[in-house]
């Protein structure tokens, strides 16, 4: 992907894909300039609850509140009018049920004033959802949108791998959720509080990403890196 398309700002990444404007923001969230357009993913909602339920480790049961409050903000920073959340945003099905019985209101309110597109994931392949539309992929133009990435497809958008990279800062090797982008496809990072993430010099993303890709780190403040290609010898 040709760099003079980048521009590094503080808090985002500006950048043309396939003659869309969009943003990387240091969030997480994606923007497309032109369309009034907000895309998220992996939200995880209610990963606490479901874990708890499965008898695992009992985790601080703050993550959809926080996660949903980060995502208000993005809106109104970016006056949205239609979401787009690509998928697992929930940790199961029942999970969603219980997101929006503890959370309904939350939900509601940040619905207002938006259209909300709900990508189905592989966690939650059939939510009960109290408001928007339930998809399997979703079209904008001439972008398709869908949870996992397809090898053969183009100006396509996904998430689903939650993408990191590993960076040197003052003498420490520091990990880094990331945007992926190549002149194909966008890969987001994942937006929700308790998340892992995948090794960008990883399987599959080395095989799904072009050779000249981009990684766009986020946390403090978004900046660009070419993605990193685990070294031969290790």
């Amino acid at each position: 992907m040709p760099e003079s398309h980048l521009q590094e700002h503080e808090n985002f990444v500006e950048f043309m894909f396939h003659g869309h404007r969009l943003r990387a923001h240091a969030t997480g969230a994606l923007q497309l300039l032109d369309h009034g357009v907000l895309v998220v993913s992996d939200l995880h909602l209610g990963k606490s609850r479901r874990i708890a339920r499965r008898g695992g480790t009992l985790l601080p049961p703050y993550e959809t509140s926080d996660a949903l409050c980060r995502l208000a903000c993005d809106l109104v920073l970016t006056r949205t009018n239609i979401l787009i959340c690509l998928g697992d945003s929930f940790d199961d099905d029942q999970a969603a049920t219980e997101v929006f019985g503890s959370h309904g209101d939350q939900i509601v309110e940040i619905q207002r004033k938006i259209r909300w597109i709900w990508v189905s994931g592989n966690h939650d392949a059939n939510p009960e959802v109290a408001g928007g539309e339930v998809v399997q992929e979703f079209e904008l133009g001439d972008l398709m949108f869908r949870h996992v990435a397809s090898a053969e497809c183009e100006r396509e958008v996904s998430g689903h791998y939650h993408p990191k990279a590993s960076v040197s800062a003052r003498g420490r090797r520091v990990s880094r959720s990331c945007f992926l982008v190549d002149q194909n496809r966008i890969i987001l990072p994942a937006y929700g509080t308790y998340t892992g993430g995948m090794d960008c010099r990883e399987e599959p993303l080395v095989s799904i990403m072009c050779s000249d890709a981009l990684a766009i780190l986020t946390g403090t403040r978004a900046s660009i890196i070419k993605m990193p290609v685990r070294s031969a010898n290790r």
